[in-house]
């Protein structure tokens, strides 16, 4: 299940699209949330780039947490196409983000 709301993601996946994902606001918001919700952003980037498949999203929840060696803002911003990862994986866990990113 995802523990992280799907507005928090579409923030993600706005701020990597307007400013980079190298950019200090997208660090500052990642940075602002909490261990499990960076776990599950983690894991849904993975899901979104085929690391892990949408049934084993508990599985990559559980792998990022046992990887976070490093701030998850500085591992995220490293990661061409985060955007398009986070709304691939969405959409694997059946989830229509579009609404919430209009609304943003």
């Amino acid at each position: 299940m995802l523990e992280i709301s799907t507005r928090k993601v579409a923030r993600v996946i706005l701020l990597t699209r307007e400013y980079g994902p190298d950019s200090t606001h997208l660090s500052d918001y990642i940075g602002s949330l909490n261990d499990d919700e960076k776990a599950n952003l983690v894991a849904l980037m993975w899901v979104g780039r085929e690391s892990f498949s949408a049934q084993e999203f508990e599985e990559a929840k559980e792998e990022a947490r046992r990887e976070a060696s490093a701030p998850t803002e500085s591992y995220l911003s490293g990661i061409p196409g985060l955007a398009e990862h986070l709304e691939s994986g969405l959409e694997a866990l059946g989830i229509d983000v579009t609404d919430v990113e209009d609304n943003l």
